[in-house]
């Protein structure tokens, strides 16, 4: 039978960075997300994994950029207010569907499995960390300026990465 373990959402983060004007990374996060893996054992060799990620909830510290990624122009909020990975497969890499936009595409992450701990409350952790790239434009967020001296305002390529810490449930 298989385990579940649920996000602890208080020591997990997901984050991004986009080069911008082609010299340097704006950096973002999203603060509300959940997730949850399906294990038939401690190793979470193909385990099964979920993640849901609110749209609304993407931070770049800066609220006139923050309305614009989840204008139609980006993300489109209103009317895609999730953000969905799904996989059946868990091990040095995570490969599953992400859903950005309405849009599911396929998906390669790299991840790091950190180990398992108990803490001092007697709860059963484990951690994990992810990383890697998506093309934004996979995901019809195309939305982009020409610069006067030559490219573009923002990347397509996104790099997308986490640290992950989940609870066993009893």
């Amino acid at each position: 039978m298989a385990t579940k373990w649920n996000l602890d959402p208080t020591h997990s983060e997901i984050t991004f960075k986009v080069k911008h004007m082609m010299i340097s990374n704006i950096k973002g996060n999203f603060t509300n997300f959940t997730a949850e893996i399906d294990a038939d054992d401690d190793t979470f060799k193909n385990a099964k994994t979920t993640a849901t990620i609110q749209v609304s909830s993407i931070s770049t510290h800066n609220a006139d950029r923050d309305a614009h990624l989840k204008s139609a122009e980006f993300f489109n909020a209103e009317a895609n207010p999730t953000i969905t990975f799904e996989s059946d497969a868990l091990n040095d890499s995570i490969t599953g569907n992400l859903t950005v936009n309405g849009i599911t595409k396929p998906v390669t992450l790299d991840v790091d499995f950190g180990g398992i701990n108990v803490d001092p409350w007697g709860n059963t952790k484990a951690g994990f960390s992810f990383e890697g790239k998506i093309n934004r434009k996979d995901f019809g967020l195309n939305w982009n300026a020409a610069l006067e001296a030559g490219g573009v305002m923002v990347s397509e390529d996104v790099k997308i990465a986490g640290e992950l810490q989940f609870v066993k449930q009893a």
